[in-house]
């Protein structure tokens, strides 16, 4: 795999996103190996927690908005339906799903951590939907997530204005299980997951 790197330690799964050049911005490229991945490959796996993660100081800071940029109006429309089809078969795996929010969780990375079971939080990490700065709205199923998590009124305020919540915030409004200091984030996920695992 190009954009995703995959470790399986007995019945856990760690995918990490690895485009950390870009702060593993989703890309066209990275969303189809998400849909490979969790379509196929996961079955064959035999892991019961999934911890999703992000290389480098980002877990995804949002679409890719260089290549998005150059698409045209049925491209943007099939980028938008794969990122759902990705946000929804996460949140429909078999396996538990952890996502381990280092740093910056933006606009379709924020839609793919709610898509997750749970979300561990780093103390740096900053989380939200910015996407009204570009004049749209969260599509990969975010406006949905983003309420039943932290409640309609606060999630119309995040989509509206584009705030963007520190880890503590996050905490406060429900919207992440657990803060912890970064270097202790997938230590933390991964306690969490043999836990699940017993």
């Amino acid at each position: 795999m190009k954009c995703l790197s995959f470790e399986k330690r007995e019945r856990l799964g760690l995918l990490k996103i690895n485009r950390p050049q870009a702060l593993n911005a989703l890309n066209r490229a990275l969303l189809e190996e998400l849909d490979r991945f969790l379509s196929t490959q996961i079955t064959s796996e035999n892991i019961r927690v999934l911890i999703l993660t992000g290389e480098g100081k980002a877990f995804i800071a949002g679409a890719d908005i260089k290549e998005m940029q150059s698409f045209n109006e049925s491209q943007i429309r099939e980028f938008c339906n794969l990122g759902h089809r990705v946000a929804r078969r996460l949140e429909t795996l078999e396996q538990v799903t952890i996502a381990a929010v280092n740093g910056y969780a933006l606009g379709g990375g924020l839609e793919m951590a709610l898509a997750c079971d749970f979300i561990y939080a780093a103390s740096n990490a900053r989380l939200g939907q910015p996407e009204v700065s570009l004049g749209v709205i969260p599509g990969f199923g975010g406006t949905q997530r983003l309420s039943r998590a932290v409640g309609t009124r606060k999630a119309k305020e995040m989509i509206s204005t584009g705030q963007l919540l520190d880890a503590e915030e996050s905490l406060r409004f429900g919207l992440v299980n657990k803060v912890v200091e970064p270097d202790r984030l997938l230590d933390e996920a991964m306690g969490a997951a043999e836990k699940i695992i017993q």
